[in-house]
């Protein structure tokens, strides 16, 4: 019932993590001409999903910790703590082991964040899903010939969901 924030962790620069997810007070940083607020404060009651979380660094690693285990974090620029009850979800194609043995993921923040872990197989190992989700991303005013949905299962789809969809789009724009 709460809110849904949404962060790409791999789209955001290193030095601009902590403001993004903490919020920052003004004059806090060149350019902060206002207070905001972070992600984490957004989403209190609510659920933040931190997508692509194995492209965290280390230093956005140990401050995710921290509010992981306490509920409490800083706006950036500011020396009072406010909390937050989000739930946290993260999404990440990286492999965990690997990450934490190369020492580029904390293992302590994978044991706080694996609560649950569901593991989604490529699309090629899901074919009952190709054609619900090609004729998803073509809306309703393209059908797919049973023609179509055979070619469609018989692709590999190495770029998983994000190959559908692109080739659904571009199968829009030349459709006649």
């Amino acid at each position: 019932q709460g809110p849904f924030i949404k962060v790409n962790i791999g789209a955001l620069p290193s030095d601009l993590m902590e403001a993004e997810l903490f919020g920052a007070e003004k004059g806090a940083f060149t350019g902060a001409n206002s207070q905001r607020i972070g992600r984490f404060e957004a989403a209190d009651k609510g659920t933040l999903f931190l997508d692509e979380i194995g492209n965290l660094s280390l230093a956005g690693q140990m401050k995710l910790l921290r509010v992981l285990q306490t509920g409490e974090f800083e706006r950036l620029g500011s020396n009072t703590s406010l909390t937050s009850n989000a739930r946290v979800v993260c999404a990440t194609n990286a492999n965990w082991p690997d990450l934490i043995k190369q020492g580029l993921f904390r293992q302590d923040l994978w044991f706080r964040l694996n609560v649950v872990e569901l593991h989604l197989p490529p699309l090629n190992q899901r074919m009952a899903d190709i054609v619900p989700l090609a004729k998803h991303f073509i809306g309703k005013e393209f059908q797919l010939s049973l023609e179509s949905e055979h070619y469609l299962q018989r692709q590999t789809w190495p770029g998983n969901v994000r190959e559908l969809q692109n080739a659904c789009e571009r199968a829009k724009v030349f459709a006649e």
